[in-house]
């Protein structure tokens, strides 16, 4: 099953660039799954499964290393465009 995913990452630290683009850096470096950025969250899209294992790798580290904010919306109605 394919889904979409909608995420935007909130690191509560000062210097919250450096998370960021760890995060988005770690997203971009798989090639199973679709990733586009936007100005205020990222859209991910692949297979359901992908998907969730590509997540846990990524989020668990960040949460372990910054106070972490995430908000996410999940869909297998709604495909991206450009798929």
């Amino acid at each position: 099953m394919n889904i979409s995913l909608e995420i935007s990452y909130y690191p509560l630290t000062n210097k919250y660039s450096s998370p960021i683009r760890e995060f988005i850096d770690g997203l971009g470096s798989d090639h199973r799954i679709s990733v586009q950025l936007g100005p205020m969250s990222t859209l991910i899209s692949g297979d359901y499964d992908t998907v969730m294992q590509v997540l846990i790798s990524r989020l668990r580290p960040l949460m372990e290393k910054y106070p972490s904010v995430f908000t996410m919306k999940l869909s297998n109605a709604c495909k991206i465009s450009g798929e």
